[in-house]
């Protein structure tokens, strides 16, 4: 793709929303947007339930709070990730070093790539507890619904976030065009100031005679006879 640079034009462009919200990274990043806003809502909201002779209330995975604090923790980490990296989206066609946006690329990749693996973990860990979870303690099955969800989207965004670090990743490998964006590039302004004068030791119309560069004084027989006299020149 000629002149774009880790999948994106030359900085100073305008914003187009059409072309930035059809973009496959963007596309997957508000999905796991998402997918974490509604493993936070249903763990917070329905992941604690008790017995109808208790007041303390309990999580609904076999009541293991660090399920139900790993799925409302990460679901909340995810969520702030995403709107981080989708405000970076916006502002990465403005980045003009070729350099910061390699650096963006991979912590894209990264990032992407930790959370995958969080959520493969997370899935693991709410699935198991959830298997091994009493009846006798939530007689009512309130909450299952919402259990169930948090687990399901765990799973969809093991996805999700592979699919961004695989996109990030092609990205990088694309790279820059370096008919547009040469990471040693100067300004040539800068560079004519910071160049030191030269001496002038060639040029057509400082070269002798002889064409070795060097002053050489006239032969001896076009030099100024004083003996001759003056002589009357024809015109």
């Amino acid at each position: 793709m000629e002149g774009m640079a880790y999948g994106a034009g030359k900085a100073g462009g305008a914003f187009d929303p059409i072309t930035f919200f059809q973009q496959p990274h963007t596309v997957l990043r508000m999905v796991s947007w998402l997918f974490s806003l509604v493993i936070f809502g249903c763990i917070a909201n329905e992941g604690y339930v008790n017995r109808p002779n208790e007041v303390v209330e309990y999580c609904v995975y076999n009541r293991n709070q660090n399920a139900c604090n790993y799925a409302v923790g990460m679901g909340t980490l995810a969520f702030l990730c995403c709107m981080a990296f989708l405000a970076l989206d916006v502002y990465f066609p403005q980045i003009s070093s070729v350099k910061d946006r390699k650096k963006a690329v991979l912590a894209d990749v990264g990032v992407s790539a930790f959370w995958s693996f969080v959520w493969f973990v997370g899935f693991c860990f709410l699935t198991n507890q959830w298997q091994v979870a009493k009846l006798d303690d939530n007689p009512l099955k309130e909450g299952a619904d919402a259990a169930r969800a948090a687990i399901t989207f765990a799973f969809f965004s093991i996805f999700t976030w592979a699919g961004q670090a695989f996109l990030a990743f092609q990205r990088y490998k694309l790279g820059a065009d370096s008919a547009l964006f040469s990471q040693d590039y100067t300004d040539p302004s800068q560079d004519a100031a910071a160049a030191p004068y030269s001496a002038f030791t060639s040029g057509d119309d400082l070269e002798s005679p002889g064409g070795t560069g060097s002053y050489q004084q006239p032969s001896g027989d076009g030099a100024f006879d004083g003996s001759a006299g003056y002589q009357r020149q024809d015109y």
